[in-house]
């Protein structure tokens, strides 16, 4: 249960660091050609979600590896898993249901992290 925790931990927290510090990093134009969604949403709730991605990759890495608040890492993945519930709907909401595969997958990935931490953590 471990090594499965961290193989999808890691790869998890790898994707919402990059995806996330997207969103914090880049201006809606640049944003655009990658996520349309942008276009529709303000730029601060952007941001917001960049946040939450990124605190988000944080969560299910340093509490298991520093052994303080090793509980938080469920609660990270839980809240990825919203994250990814948001996008669904709103991808659903714009018409877009061939472009939630990525949105299903990472639904995925963090209920398995959620589920293989509770086990562990």
């Amino acid at each position: 249960m471990h090594v499965a925790y961290w193989i999808v931990a890691s790869l998890l927290a790898l994707f919402y660091a990059y995806a996330g510090g997207k969103k914090l990093l880049q201006s809606k134009e640049q944003l655009q050609p990658m996520m349309g969604w942008v276009d529709r949403v303000p730029m601060p709730q952007v941001r917001l979600i960049g946040g939450l991605e990124v605190l988000g990759a944080l969560g299910l890495l340093l509490p298991p590896l520093t052994g303080i608040a090793v509980g938080l890492a469920v609660a990270a993945a839980v809240g990825l898993a919203l994250v990814q519930i948001g996008g669904t709907v709103l991808h659903l909401s714009r018409g877009e249901a061939r472009v939630i595969g990525l949105n299903i997958a990472l639904l995925v990935a963090a209920v398995a992290a959620a589920w293989l931490g509770a086990g562990w953590l």
